[in-house]
C-alpha cells in the first residue's frame, strides 16, 4: 500500500507544472490619470514596460473591427527595457493627473518612474510628435540608513550640519 502511495506521489510530482507557471509572467496597470486611456504592461522577470493606449477614429460611426477606434501600443525606450532579472511589480500614485506609474524591485527596494514620452521635431514653423515610446528614470535605492532618524534623501541645513544633529 505505501508503495502503491509512493508511486503516486511521485508521479503526481512528475506531472504537475513548475512553481513558476503558476505565476503570471506580465502584470497590467492604468494610469492613474482620470482623461487617460493609457495602461502599462510590466514583464515581472525582466522590469521591460510597454503601453497600449486606445484612440477613437474620429468620424467613424459603423460598428465593426476598428471602427470606433484602435489599440495603439509603445515600445520602451530609455530605461523602459530588460533590467536584471528580479521580481519587478507596478505601482501607481492616486493623483488624478498623473501619467506614470512607479516600477519597483521588490527583491531590492529599487524604485523608477516610468512615463510615455513624446520625442517631437521642429518640422517648418511648429513642431510635431516624432515618435512616442516609455522611458523609466534610472533606478534609485535607499542604501542602508546609518541611524533611525531623518527624511530619506534629506538636505543638511544651512552651514553644513545635520538637520536633526
Amino acid at each position: 500500500m505505501v508503495a502503491k502511495t509512493s508511486v503516486i506521489a511521485m508521479a503526481a510530482c512528475l506531472l504537475a507544472p513548475p512553481a513558476d507557471a503558476a505565476q503570471p509572467q506580465y502584470e497590467f496597470l492604468a494610469a492613474p490619470q482620470i482623461n487617460l486611456s493609457l495602461v502599462y504592461r510590466l514583464d515581472k522577470l525582466t522590469g521591460d514596460v510597454i503601453a497600449c493606449q486606445f484612440a477613437h477614429n474620429p468620424g467613424r460611426t459603423d460598428v465593426g473591427p476598428g471602427a470606433f477606434g484602435v489599440t495603439s501600443c509603445y515600445r520602451g525606450g530609455d530605461g523602459a527595457t530588460k533590467q536584471e532579472p528580479s521580481d519587478y511589480g507596478l505601482i501607481a500614485t492616486r493623483h488624478e493627473q498623473e501619467g506614470g506609474v512607479f516600477r519597483v524591485d521588490y527583491r531590492t527596494g529599487a524604485l523608477s518612474v516610468c512615463y510615455l514620452y513624446f520625442q517631437r521635431e521642429k518640422q517648418g514653423d511648429h513642431e510635431a510628435i516624432a515618435d512616442q515610446y516609455v522611458v523609466c528614470t534610472p533606478q534609485w535605492n535607499q542604501p542602508a540608513p546609518a541611524r533611525q532618524s531623518g527624511a530619506v534623501g534629506q538636505a543638511p541645513e544651512a552651514g553644513g550640519g545635520s538637520a536633526h544633529d
